[in-house]
């Protein structure tokens, strides 16, 4: 299997996780949080969540910048925008598409 395809697999492993994709939307609302703001969210050890931090980093999903003593956690949007080039937007143009052209039917008719 090319390594394209295991990063998406690994990808897609990481945001099926119903606590992953909940520290996501943590990041995404106030992003540079610090380990135990983010553990104050989740109903978890703080060992858990930094396993799941862990794994968000490794598949590029969140990048980590020191300051003095604390480690801020920041959500990296990147990889899901490729998912949604890669797996969605193909998917949107041709219905998109159809919506104009039944818009344009219906002004026709009724215009």
């Amino acid at each position: 299997m090319p390594a394209q395809y295991r990063e998406t697999d690994r990808l897609f492993k990481a945001l099926a996780d119903p606590s992953r994709r909940k520290l996501l939307d943590l990041l995404h609302a106030h992003d540079g949080r610090s380990l135990n703001d983010l553990c104050e969210h989740l109903e978890m050890t703080r060992q858990a969540v930094t396993q799941h931090l862990a794994l968000l980093e490794a598949v590029n999903l969140v990048a980590t910048l020191r300051v003095g003593r604390e480690k801020l956690h920041f959500l990296n949007p990147v990889p899901l925008q490729e998912i949604y080039e890669r797996w969605i937007a193909k998917f949107e143009k041709p219905r998109l598409k159809a919506l104009a052209q039944l818009k344009r039917k219906l002004e026709k008719t009724h215009g």
